[in-house]
């Protein structure tokens, strides 16, 4: 049987303003420019700016980059693979976040 490690990422919240470029990404998350290269053509990060060179990455897109880079790590997900869990991810967290407001409006009668 094989066994996977998951590391759970904790640290302090990046602020939106932050923008970093696509060499400052691969550095945070410990991943190549080709990988977040393809990263991006599937969807998974959208940067600003027309090519790579010029591609910058508002503040939560660390976040993002940094538990793809840990799907793909750790549990050898692909890059299509994982496109397809950030946006299950994704749903995820907008059904929450609907299911909370659905539940503060209380009681109807």
């Amino acid at each position: 049987m094989t066994s996977f490690n998951l590391t759970i990422l904790e640290g302090p919240v990046v602020e939106e303003e932050v923008q970093l470029s696509l060499a400052e990404l691969c550095r945070a998350c410990r991943v190549r420019e080709d990988v977040v290269q393809v990263w991006v053509v599937e969807g998974v990060l959208e940067p600003h700016g027309e090519r790579p060179q010029d591609w910058r990455f508002a503040g939560p897109a660390l976040r993002r980059a940094r538990l793809a880079a840990s799907l793909a790590r750790d549990l050898e997900v692909n890059s299509a693979g994982v496109a397809l869990a950030l946006d299950l991810f994704d749903r995820i967290d907008a059904l929450e976040t609907r299911l909370k407001q659905v539940e503060g409006r209380g009681p109807r009668g």
